[in-house]
């Protein structure tokens, strides 16, 4: 799939290519946790532990050249699967050992937590994304099944261009689905997709997301003066979508995504917050519940969540693990546990970073006090390979 100058690259940009297809990369919130600096917008949103987290992806080819995407344009473009499979087990474990060895250099670092690094020695928790479209992996359903065996959450996103694979796909823990864009033609400016048909694709790909029983996410990235238009056309989507939750993030202007936009695209914080309001409106079914300030992000979730006078968006992994391993039926509620924390901010960010004259933001929430609440959960398997 890759050629050698593109191997090269990825490699230098610190990827680990596995087999064929796939590859690895350590999420910066993953170390950051293992450093006791707080965890991402999945540990507050959700309750992934942040430094129990696989990052990679099964096909890093996509269907799409999106304009904010950081990564960049070394890796294959393909609408169909054209070369070989690797064995779904040769994937699992190779990446949780090329993950591992990515980590290992924390073990003597100064600022390292090493109760945290301990646990990170245990995956919990895979996100099938960092690149590509992993969804088109042809024995995907084989590596799910492998990971639910291992006890191993699993996150996938997708582009929202494969229908049938979104239709065939097994329960995941949460399925996300990309959409860009509030029309046809800004999601061919925004996404350049390789599909003729690619606007059909993604209504398809909506339709089947609304079937799906387990935890659904739409995820929106706002690029400001581009695609930070026509709210009643996203909730249109969102309501075709029929997600448990739906992610507005900000665009980040960083990475290859630099040489195609500019910083003024990025929104901030309080941007993304108005705009969801507006799309809000749209949405009589759910409410703005949540917020992860340094990555731009808000939670919009379906009131079902609110059980018993209190949201209850977080994972209970313990419950999914059984469920998911059981063959039984069972919806997302199934497995819901209490959000430790909730509410917008109201913070006025570009006012605050004027006022220190720099760009770093100190979200001051409380992850790594989520962290504290569950250790002795998470602490279980502390000395347990992962494998």
């Amino acid at each position: 799939m890759l050629t050698e100058t593109a191997k090269k690259a990825l490699e230098k940009q610190s990827y680990r290519i596995i087999g064929t297809h796939s590859a690895v990369k350590t999420c910066g919130w993953t170390k950051k946790m293992v450093k006791g600096e707080g965890g991402c917008y999945k540990l507050k949103f959700y309750g992934i532990m942040s430094h129990q987290c696989l990052q990679m992806t099964t096909s890093i080819s996509c269907a799409n050249r999106c304009t904010f995407c950081w990564r960049g344009y070394k890796a294959p473009v393909s609408k169909e699967w054209g070369w070989a499979v690797d064995d779904p087990e040769m994937i699992l474990n190779k990446s949780l050992e090329e993950h591992y060895d990515l980590l290992v250099g924390y073990k003597g670092n100064s600022k390292t937590n090493q109760q945290l690094f301990q646990q990170s020695n245990t995956v919990k928790h895979v996100a099938l994304s960092l690149t590509g479209e992993p969804i088109i992996y042809p024995r995907i359903n084989e590596l799910l099944k492998l990971f639910n065996g291992r006890g191993i959450s699993t996150f996938m996103v997708t582009n929202a261009q494969y229908p049938e694979q979104i239709r065939d796909l097994n329960p995941v823990t949460q399925l996300y689905c990309s959409v860009d864009a509030p029309n046809k033609d800004l999601l061919k400016k925004i996404d350049l997709p390789l599909f003729s048909d690619y606007w059909e694709r993604m209504l398809k790909s909506l339709e089947f997301l609304s079937q799906k029983k387990e935890r659904t996410c739409i995820r929106l990235t706002i690029v400001n003066s581009l695609n930070d238009v026509e709210p009643e056309n996203y909730a249109q989507l969102i309501q075709l979508g029929d997600p448990d939750f739906v992610e507005v993030k900000g665009y980040m202007f960083v990475g290859d995504s630099r040489q195609r936009l500019n910083k003024d695209n990025m929104p901030w914080h309080e941007d993304v917050v108005a705009f969801s309001k507006k799309i809000l409106k749209f949405l009589p079914d759910y409410e703005l519940i949540s917020e992860h300030i340094p990555s731009r992000v808000v939670l919009l979730a379906k009131k079902k969540f609110f059980v018993d006078g209190e949201w209850k968006t977080w994972i209970d992994f313990e419950k999914w693990e059984k469920l998911i391993n059981s063959e039984k039926n069972f919806t997302s509620l199934d497995f819901v546990k209490k959000t430790p924390s909730v509410g917008i901010s109201g913070r006025k960010i570009k006012e605050e970073v004027e006022k220190k004259k720099g760009i770093y933001v100190n979200e001051e929430t409380e992850e790594l006090e989520f962290w504290k609440e569950n250790k002795d959960d998470s602490s279980k398997d502390s000395n347990d390979d992962g494998c």
